[in-house]
């Protein structure tokens, strides 16, 4: 059992990594340039990872039709979700940002319920108003303040989860290797963001700091984390492995105040804590939980 924590750990390290690392990537960078860069670097490590556990020969039994599914179902979860995300976090706090992104469970939930024909209850009903409710403390003082800097940054990250809720409900409708799969995915957002970045200006010239931010953002952050996770929940007890995953922006408020030394405003936890709850109504009294960072 001790290994099982030990994958589900090193995917919630490498998650909560991810509003301090793009943060500071896009201090320096803009958010398709890191976006192309990172899928390179997710491709490399899941490529990797599919060489040395015998998987890669498998990408022959695919048709093209499959590659088509693969690259479809992985646009909503891996490009555009990155696409919202990044460019909400450049136009906000961190903090803020991620908060507002873990709306995602609650999307997966709609999605479920529209794409895959779950019954939408009074409970999951509830649980959706309430993670609304709670993005509404994280950026009520810029609606009041008009901050329109923050309300389109906050607009992108909820777009950002919405396109991971879709995602979420449609990749229960495939059986494809998820290393695989995710591996095709991923060269499909190489290739989109590549396409508009040296269409665009192309890239900067990268200091090492970068380098190694945007290596970790895309190998660990995007690639080792999933299939950690997958491991992960092998175990026995699924449930209880999986609900460790909300311990995430609880760990990227911390990196964000370590490292970016932003200061956590208390009404953010408010809005955390709504749309935790949200959440855990959901777990609790809902169908099915939805698990990733």
């Amino acid at each position: 059992m001790k290994k099982y924590y030990f994958f589900a750990f090193t995917s919630i390290l490498c998650w909560s990594s991810l509003a301090t690392v793009v943060k500071l990537l896009l201090g320096t960078m803009d958010s398709m340039q890191v976006l192309f860069i990172s899928a390179i670097f997710a491709v490399l490590g899941l490529l990797l990872i599919a060489l040395f556990t015998g998987r890669l020969k498998r990408l022959r039994e695919y048709r093209w039709q499959d590659y088509l599914k693969m690259v479809l179902i992985g646009l909503p979860g891996n490009f555009l979700y990155n696409v919202f995300y990044y460019a909400g976090a450049a136009r906000m706090p961190a903090s803020e940002a991620f908060i507002v992104n873990y709306l995602w469970p609650i999307m997966g939930v709609i999605f479920a319920c529209i794409l895959l024909k779950e019954k939408m209850t009074p409970v999951k009903l509830a649980a959706i108003l309430l993670s609304f409710f709670g993005v509404f403390f994280v950026i009520g003082e810029s609606v009041f303040t008009f901050d329109a800097s923050t309300l389109l940054g906050a607009l992108f990250c909820v777009l950002g989860a919405i396109s991971y809720g879709a995602f979420t409900a449609l990749n229960q409708k495939c059986d494809y290797d998820p290393c695989l799969s995710t591996l095709v995915s991923y060269a499909s957002v190489a290739i989109l963001a590549g396409v508009y970045v040296l269409g665009t200006g192309g890239l900067p010239r990268l200091e090492v700091p970068q380098i190694l931010g945007l290596a970790w953002n895309g190998g660990m952050v995007l690639g080792v984390a999933t299939i950690t996770w997958i491991l992960a929940l092998g175990a026995r007890n699924t449930a209880k492995i999986a609900n460790l995953a909300y311990l995430t922006p609880f760990l990227s408020l911390l990196w964000t105040f370590l490292f970016l030394k932003e200061q956590i405003k208390p009404l953010a936890l408010v809005g955390l804590g709504v749309i935790m709850l949200g959440i855990l109504i959901q777990l609790l009294y809902g169908s099915k939980s939805i698990t990733k960072k």
